[in-house]
């Protein structure tokens, strides 16, 4: 399963979250310059177990050092496919828990769900020698935040079946609970044996990602984020967006809902709409005009469900403006 997006709307510009992804490129583009030297630098940024369990190698490093790499390691990344699905997930997940916490708090979250992941994989891993790297336990922080604030969210994610691809609504609490489910099915596997995923530090973050989201929402957002989050405003909806058509009576054409912000009513925009017919889900192009009003209608010609005389009805979309 490969998630390409949530049908919970971000109402701000997750300012945190995209710097956060920003940061990471450059310090991936960063460890591409280092050559030969690649490999010490991983071992001096990266969390290594050893580091803090057995004295003869403890006693190389400053305490400095020892707490810089519970943060600088959440940050490498050991390949581009590696970095790519990282930063895709936080992606998709990390704006809506940014739009719930505020730019400050998310921020300490992230932070947190990173260290907190690389604790899990130490008390697992005591006397590994091996670096651990990647974003991936501040990553299923998110998605543990995610999991209790929005369980009845929908997953759109593709499923190729023998290269041919197919999209599917997935509620939230089962593709993070598969998810989960999945990492302490491979952390059991990879039991006393070397594994070049850190299964303990995703399992970690998830589960301190809810707590931190817990004691973090006790704490009043500061006035700092308030005024991001108003700065920041959305001024559009997503592209794509999934319909879900449903009849009317006796009536032959369908009808559905189409969501805009205020501004693009005004401007006018386009829209791909995800319209499931039977056991396919077709993608089309929806033009909204400028002007458009809440409650205005939009007509689609051919797009409606099959007549007894072989025509297709038409679907009519209701214009709705989220602000």
């Amino acid at each position: 399963m490969i998630p390409l997006r949530d049908n919970i709307p971000s109402k701000n510009v997750p300012i945190v979250n995209t710097i956060i992804i920003g940061i990471n490129i450059v310090i991936y583009l960063a460890e591409l310059t280092q050559g030969e030297s690649l490999t010490s630098f991983i071992y001096m940024y990266g969390l290594v177990p050893a580091r803090y369990s057995i004295p003869e190698i403890t006693a190389y490093f400053s305490i400095g050092q020892q707490l810089f790499s519970f943060i600088s390691f959440m940050f490498l990344h050991g390949s581009f496919l590696h970095i790519l699905g990282n930063m895709w997930m936080l992606y998709i997940f990390g704006d809506n828990i940014e739009g719930r916490l505020g730019a400050f708090r998310y921020l300490i979250f992230y932070l947190l769900c990173g260290m907190a992941s690389g604790c899990s994989h130490l008390f697992f891993n005591l006397h590994s020698t091996a670096p651990v790297i990647g974003a991936s336990g501040s990553i299923a922080g998110v998605m543990g935040a995610y999991f209790l604030l929005y369980p009845n969210a929908k997953i759109l994610s593709l499923v190729p079946v023998l290269f041919i691809p197919f999209f599917f609504e997935i509620p939230a609490f089962i593709f993070l609970g598969f998810w989960f489910v999945l990492q302490f099915f491979n952390a059991a596997l990879s039991h006393g044996s070397s594994s070049v995923i850190a299964w303990w530090a995703h399992i970690g973050g998830f589960l301190f990602g809810m707590l931190f989201l817990k004691l973090l929402t006790l704490i009043p957002s500061d006035s700092m984020s308030d005024k991001i989050r108003t700065s920041t405003a959305k001024k559009k909806s997503h592209r794509l967006q999934i319909i879900r058509p449903a009849a009317s009576g006796s009536d032959d054409n369908l009808y559905g809902i189409i969501r805009t912000t205020p501004f693009e009513a005004l401007k006018g925009t386009r829209k791909i709409v995800n319209i499931p017919q039977g056991f396919q889900k077709k993608l089309f192009r929806v033009f909204i005009p400028p002007g458009m009003k809440e409650g205005n209608i939009i007509r689609l010609k051919g797009l409606g469900k099959e007549m007894e005389n072989g025509k297709k009805s038409d679907l009519f979309l209701k214009v709705e403006i989220i602000s």
